[in-house]
């Protein structure tokens, strides 16, 4: 039985994980949304939550310069960053989590990013997903630029890819055509050589 045993294995060793966790980690908060399969999109963000809320809690403390602040206040400071350091390796992660961050989720009590499910992957049917920092209330969502229809979302990427790999082929279809009559034509031009050597 796996009683108070939370958290997933993936096949993966202790070490791995931990480190794959914290690349993810790191990777929503520098981009603000990663797109990875469901199971590893469901324990990345316990831990960017976990992490985020560290952040929260000394957000009035942050607001103040270093050197208007109290030796409690600054010591709050420094445990806030040592537990997020623990999660987040990537300094520049951890300067944009307090810096930018930490002000956005000052009013909110939890429920900092959110999942949106995804197609299948292609190679091997795992279940994706999208994870991303929630905006500003008010504020739009962060815009990736992708194509398609839905600008922006990750179905309107997946459509634009497949639209460019459907006229990539039909190219490639139309050149194989033009091509084989070409390498007719060099067939024809070698028999009739052979012919007149004869």
């Amino acid at each position: 039985m796996r009683h108070q045993r939370a958290g997933v294995h993936l096949s993966r060793t202790s070490a791995h994980r931990k480190a794959l966790f914290s690349n993810l980690v790191a990777a929503l908060f520098t981009n603000e949304r990663i797109r990875t399969t469901d199971a590893k999109a469901k324990e990345t963000r316990r831990l960017a939550e976990r992490t985020i809320t560290w952040a929260r809690r000394v957000g009035d403390v942050l607001g103040k310069k270093p050197e208007r602040r109290t030796t409690e206040e600054s010591a709050r400071v420094v445990h806030a960053v040592r537990m997020a350091r623990r999660i987040v390796r990537d300094r520049g992660a951890v300067l944009k989590l307090f810096d930018e961050l930490a002000p956005r989720y000052s009013d909110r009590h939890g429920g900092y990013t959110r999942i949106v499910k995804l197609v299948q992957r292609p190679g091997d049917a795992a279940s994706m997903s999208l994870l991303e920092l929630m905006p500003e209330d008010g504020a739009a969502a962060p815009k990736t630029g992708g194509g398609g229809k839905d600008k922006g979302t990750a179905e309107g990427k997946t459509a634009a890819k497949g639209a460019a790999k459907a006229s990539g082929s039909s190219k490639a279809a139309a050149g194989s055509k033009v091509s084989k009559p070409s390498a007719e034509t060099s067939k024809k031009s070698r028999s009739s050589k052979t012919k007149d050597e004869k």
